[in-house]
């Protein structure tokens, strides 16, 4: 099969999803490798890697979803640990992120009931104006459930809102794994129980002109299928973006499960290894055909994963992420600096090269090695 895998890719024919699983399951480790590098290189002819000069800020760690897989979330807001932080105090944050380089603030929080929807639309608002240049690259799909909840408006609504306000990307959080039956298992409760609000969130953000991300959490109750039906919900998705809508998903990241401090991770008996997620690079460079860019972690996988996961199809290596608390509390830290994130890329035999949020690159970097 694999001969005949290579055919389709060589004449730009989308594989199926039975080939998909094949490469996933049997299909030689570096010879997958070999096949999603070659594909990786006709979509991205050159040997740049780019990288975003960001950092995570979360705003609540208030939440009632009750996910298993997060030790990030507080549910009691007299719980000393818990937090909700006005406009001001986040504005403030977002100040240090730019004094820092930063270009982009990803910012995420709880699914918190208590907090208006123009706290989103004001906070948006106040950092294009305050800060003309740095991209809020805000909220999940879960989050903007939570404003349709708290507003009375309608997905798309709410990105209309969110758009005036100045917003023009949004991350791919909240999806974990696309199968209503492993998200009953792991994230039960609304907004995040069934794979249609995730996607429909996306499309809504795509026929306003907001462009995003998509992701996928793996390593702990998924099967094989349940990959491939991930991939599989994405690709759709972007295919009624390509060519008809204002905006689409601008690169695809995958990271793995971390199991510390989770109620998940009394079932998880061993973490998903190096090879996997290899595999999963791979594989998502040729399934998802109609991505561009594929993003390498080292922030979860570790630097050198990361590094050789740019030899298995990945043509961006993530962001600095100063700051970071949602695998911090899972008990996972990695962090770096501009010239650390460079180094990486360039060990690896990589031109580093810096760019924006919607993957408009900024310059080419000179080798420091």
């Amino acid at each position: 099969m694999l001969n005949q895998i290579k055919t389709k890719v060589a004449n730009n024919k989308r594989i199926s999803d039975e080939e998909a699983l094949y490469l996933y399951r049997d299909a030689d480790l570096l010879s997958l490798g070999k096949l999603a590098q070659e594909r990786r290189y006709k979509l991205v002819p050159n040997k740049a890697v780019s990288f975003v000069i960001d950092t995570n800020l979360n705003y609540t760690n208030i939440c009632d979803a009750y996910c298993s897989f997060c030790a990030f979330y507080r549910t009691d807001p007299e719980d000393p640990s818990s937090y909700t932080y006005t406009v001001d105090e986040m504005i403030k944050k977002i100040k240090k992120a730019r004094d820092k380089g930063c270009t982009t603030i990803l910012m995420q929080g709880g699914l918190n009931s208590n907090i208006p929807f123009d706290f989103y639309t004001e906070i948006v608002a106040r950092t294009v104006k305050e800060f003309p240049d740095i991209t809020p690259h805000f909220f999940s799909a879960p989050e903007i459930m939570k404003m349709t909840e708290v507003s009375g408006l309608t997905i798309k609504e709410v990105f209309q809102e969110l758009k005036k306000a100045g917003q023009r990307t949004m991350p791919g959080g909240g999806s974990e794994i696309l199968s209503n039956e492993i998200k009953s298992k792991i994230s039960r409760f609304k907004p995040k129980n069934t794979v249609d609000q995730w996607t429909e969130v996306h499309k809504n953000a795509h026929d306003v002109g907001i462009h995003t991300t998509a992701t996928m959490m793996y390593g702990h109750l998924e099967n094989d299928e349940d990959i491939i039906e991930t991939l599989r919900h994405i690709r759709s998705v972007q295919d009624e973006a390509v060519g008809s809508k204002p905006a689409k998903f601008t690169a695809f990241i995958p990271w793995s499960f971390k199991r510390d401090n989770t109620a998940l991770g009394k079932k998880i008996k061993k973490e998903a290894g190096p090879n996997q997620y290899l595999r999963i690079i791979a594989l998502s460079r040729l399934y998802l055909d109609n991505i561009n860019h594929i993003q390498a972690s080292w922030f979860s996988e570790g630097y050198k994963t990361g590094q050789i996961a740019l030899s298995f199809g990945a043509d961006d290596f993530g962001g600095t992420l100063f700051d970071e608390n949602v695998m911090l509390s899972a008990g996972f830290y990695n962090r770096t600096s501009v010239e650390g994130i460079k180094k990486l890329i360039n060990e690896a035999g990589f031109e580093a090269t810096q760019r924006t949020t919607e993957y408009d690159l900024l310059e080419e970097m000179s080798r420091i090695i």
